[in-house]
C-alpha cells in the first residue's frame, strides 16, 4: 500500500511541477525497501512559522494570500487533483521572490488513481487520506472528498492567518458543525461574506472552484475600491440662506437662484450638472424674495474649488508618504516609467497616454480606469486588477500579466506581443481582438497559442 501511495504522490508531482509554485520533482526511487522523492528545494517559511513570528495577517494580507494561492489551485484543479492538505504549514513563502509555494501532495486524491478502501492498516489509510484534523471539511472525513473540499481548507487557512489561532481550538456550532469564526475577526462585510461562504459545511453552499472564490473577490474588491472613493470625495454644501422675516421662502427645483449659478459658469467641466455625484453636494431649495427690500441681494455662492491635478513628483511624494488612494484621478500623458507603485488604487482614473514603463504595479487596482494608449511595455502588472479597464491600442510588449484578472477589459488593438498572460483571467475574444506574437504567454502557459 505504501509503495502504490509513494509512486501516485511521485506520479503527481511529475505532473504538476511544471507550474512555477509547485515544487519540480527532480527524481524518485526505491532503496532497501525505503522510498525516496527528489524535490527542488524551496527555501523560506511557512505561513504557520510567519504567524508565530510576526503575528496576524491584515484583511489585505489575506487577499494578498488568496489571489496567489487560488491560481495555484485552480490549476492543480484543471489536473484532475484534490490536494486535500492544505494548510499553514504546507504554504512557504519563497526566499527568493517571496511567492508563495504549495507544497506535501502525498494525500493528493486524482479521478485517475482512487486509494481502495479495503487495506489492512484502516488507520494508516485515514491518517493518509483525511488531511489534518481541523482543516479538513467533513465530506473530506467521510472519505468523499471533493474539489471544494480545498476550498473549505483554504477559508480555514484564512481564519488561522487572521487570528492565529488554531481551528482546533475555535468553537464549534453543535447544531451545524460550523466555525464560530466571525466574531475573532476584524473584516469588511463584503470579505466576511466570501470568507463565509467558503466555510459552508454544506457543499451546496460553498463555493465550487478557486474560480468562483476570484470572481467573489473581484466584486469585493470593486466595491471596496467605489467605497473608498466615494469617502475621499469632498462634499461641498450649500451655505444657510440669511434670516430675513420679509422673505417668503418657497421649495422650487428651477429656481432663479439655480438659473443665477448656471449663467455664471460658462465651462460646462465647472457646472454642478458635471461635477460626480459623489463629489457634489448642492441643494436644489433656494429662496424666492419677495421683500419689501429690493436692494438685498442674492445669498453668496460658494464655489467647489477645482482639485488640482497631481503631476509625476505629487504622486510619487503622497505615494512615498503612505498614501496608496488615487482613485478618479486625472493622470493623463504623465512621465511615470520605472516607478515603483505596488497595491496602488487608480480606480477610474484617467491614464490616457500614460508612459508607465518597466513600472512596478503589481496588485494595483485599475478598475474601469481609462488606459488608451498608455505605454504599458515591460510593466509589471502581476495579480493587477484590471476588469472593465480601457486598453485599447495600450502597448503592452513584454508586461507581465501573470494572474492579472482582466474580465471585460476593452484589448482592442492593444500591444500584446511577448506579454506574460500566464494564469490571467481574460477570454479568447479579448486575446483575438489584441495583437499577439509567438512570443505572447497565453494563460494556459503556452507560448503564441491558446
Amino acid at each position: 500500500m505504501s509503495k502504490k501511495l509513494f509512486e501516485r504522490e511521485a506520479e503527481t508531482l511529475g505532473k504538476l511541477g511544471v507550474h512555477p509554485q509547485v515544487p519540480r520533482l527532480l527524481d524518485y526511487f526505491e532503496d532497501n525497501q525505503q522510498f525516496y522523492l527528489v524535490q527542488e528545494y524551496v527555501k523560506g517559511h511557512n505561513l504557520y512559522q510567519e504567524v508565530k513570528k510576526r503575528g496576524p495577517f491584515s484583511e489585505a494580507g489575506v487577499k494578498q494570500f488568496l489571489s496567489e494561492l487560488l491560481p495555484i489551485l485552480k490549476y492543480i484543479h484543471k489536473q484532475r487533483v484534490i490536494h486535500r492538505d492544505i494548510k499553514p504549514a504546507n504554504l512557504i513563502l519563497r526566499h527568493t521572490d517571496r511567492k508563495l509555494v504549495l507544497i506535501d501532495f502525498g494525500a493528493v486524491k486524482n479521478q485517475v488513481n482512487t486509494v481502495i478502501a479495503n487495506v489492512n492498516s484502516q488507520n494508516a489509510l485515514t491518517n493518509f487520506a483525511v488531511g489534518t484534523q481541523g482543516y479538513a471539511p467533513p465530506e473530506q472525513m467521510a472519505m468523499r472528498p471533493v474539489y471544494a473540499s480545498d476550498i473549505y481548507a483554504v477559508g480555514v487557512t484564512c481564519i488561522y492567518l487572521l487570528t492565529g489561532i488554531s481551528p482546533k481550538t475555535i468553537e464549534v456550532d453543535v447544531n451545524t458543525g460550523e466555525l464560530l469564526w466571525e466574531k475573532l475577526v476584524k473584516v469588511s462585510p463584503q470579505f466576511a461574506k466570501v470568507l463565509k461562504t467558503m466555510l459552508q459545511v454544506s457543499i451546496r453552499h460553498r463555493y465550487k472552484s478557486a474560480q468562483e472564490v476570484m470572481d467573489a473577490l473581484d466584486m469585493t474588491a470593486y466595491a471596496d475600491s467605489l467605497a473608498q472613493s466615494l469617502i475621499a470625495a469632498p462634499m461641498v454644501t450649500s451655505p444657510k440662506p440669511p434670516q430675513d422675516s420679509g422673505q417668503i421662502a418657497t421649495s422650487s427645483v428651477s429656481s432663479p437662484l439655480n438659473s443665477k449659478f448656471r449663467s455664471k459658469n460658462k465651462n460646462p467641466e465647472t457646472s454642478p450638472d458635471n461635477l460626480p455625484g459623489a463629489q457634489m453636494a448642492f441643494s436644489t431649495t433656494s429662496t424666492n424674495v419677495l421683500s419689501r427690500n429690493k436692494d438685498h441681494s442674492s445669498p453668496d455662492i460658494t464655489l467647489p474649488k477645482r482639485k488640482r491635478r497631481l503631476d509625476e513628483k505629487a504622486i510619487l511624494d503622497a505615494y512615498n508618504n503612505g498614501r496608496r488612494n488615487f482613485a478618479q484621478e486625472e493622470l493623463s500623458n504623465l512621465n511615470l516609467s520605472k516607478v515603483q507603485l505596488l497595491r496602488v488604487n487608480f480606480f477610474q482614473c484617467k491614464l490616457t497616454g500614460t508612459n508607465l514603463q518597466g513600472a512596478d504595479l503589481s496588485h494595483a487596482d485599475l478598475g474601469r480606469a481609462n488606459l488608451s494608449q498608455a505605454i504599458l511595455k515591460n510593466t509589471n502588472l502581476d495579480n493587477a486588477y484590471l476588469g472593465y479597464a480601457d486598453l485599447e491600442e495600450s502597448d503592452l510588449r513584454g508586461a507581465n500579466l501573470t494572474c492579472a484578472r482582466l474580465r471585460h477589459a476593452n484589448l482592442k488593438d492593444a500591444n500584446l506581443c511577448g506579454a506574460n498572460l500566464s494564469d490571467a483571467q481574460v477570454t479568447r475574444e479579448q486575446i483575438a481582438m489584441a495583437k499577439t506574437n509567438w512570443l505572447t504567454v497565453m494563460p494556459n502557459g503556452k507560448r503564441g497559442c491558446w
